[in-house]
């Protein structure tokens, strides 16, 4: 009988994500990840004992996965692993940019840029539009929120934030901004419990931890 071992098999996505670190070719990557993978084995595969797995599943799923892994993304930002938090971040970002229809995503692609040129008016209209047609993207809300905010309207903010986050409960960005609204209101109670929110969601919010510092000492100095 023979005494030699059988040689442990390199997973595949292992392998996969190897040559991406070296060739740094993404679009070589999908391709081949989508050809192998489906979008549920490779979220069974973001929470493997690996942490190397877990880096190509979560990388993975930030090119190929739509809102189904929004869950997965999630859960990855409290990743042991530094590098996992940040591409689970990433790909969360990507996610909720491919939900809806294509005419929805061409939207909310204007909305964003609309923010992003401080035409908060106009953000504000074709935000209300699309919300009243898609309610559960919760990314229209976000971008209104960010919209009302710009323009000092701090309540209608705290309100759109609540809603992305009652469809998305993983919006971190939007945890954000409704503290930052909280703290304009000088509620710094509601201001601390929505950053808090946001550091559970997402801790490497370096920011936000200092926030949660600050509000922390000075609720209990009242």
């Amino acid at each position: 009988m023979s005494s030699h071992k059988k040689p442990i098999q390199t997973p595949l996505i292992l392998e996969l994500y190897e040559k991406y670190l070296d060739n740094q070719d993404s679009v070589a990557f999908v391709n081949r990840v989508a050809r192998h993978y489906a979008q549920g084995t490779l979220q069974r595969l973001a929470m493997s004992g690996l942490r190397e797995i877990r880096r190509a599943a979560v990388l993975a799923l930030g090119f190929l996965g739509d809102y189904e892994s929004n869950h997965t993304l999630g859960r990855a930002m409290l990743d042991d692993d530094r590098t996992v938090r940040t591409l689970a971040e990433n790909g969360l970002r990507s996610v909720w940019s491919r939900m809806g229809s294509e005419k929805e995503r061409q939207e909310i692609t204007i909305i964003a840029r609309l923010n992003d040129a401080r035409q908060y008016k106009e953000v504000v209209r074709r935000a209300t539009q699309l919300t009243e047609r898609a309610p559960w993207f919760a990314e229209a809300w976000h971008q209104r929120a960010v919209a009302f905010f710009a323009l000092g309207r701090f309540a209608d903010a705290i309100r759109d934030c609540h809603e992305a986050l009652e469809i998305n409960p993983y919006h971190f960005i939007a945890a954000t901004c409704m503290g930052q609204a909280y703290l304009e209101l000088e509620n710094p109670v509601s201001a601390l419990e929505s950053f808090r929110r946001a550091l559970r969601l997402n801790p490497d919010l370096e920011g936000v931890r200092a926030q949660v510092v600050r509000l922390a000492r000075l609720v209990d100095e009242r």
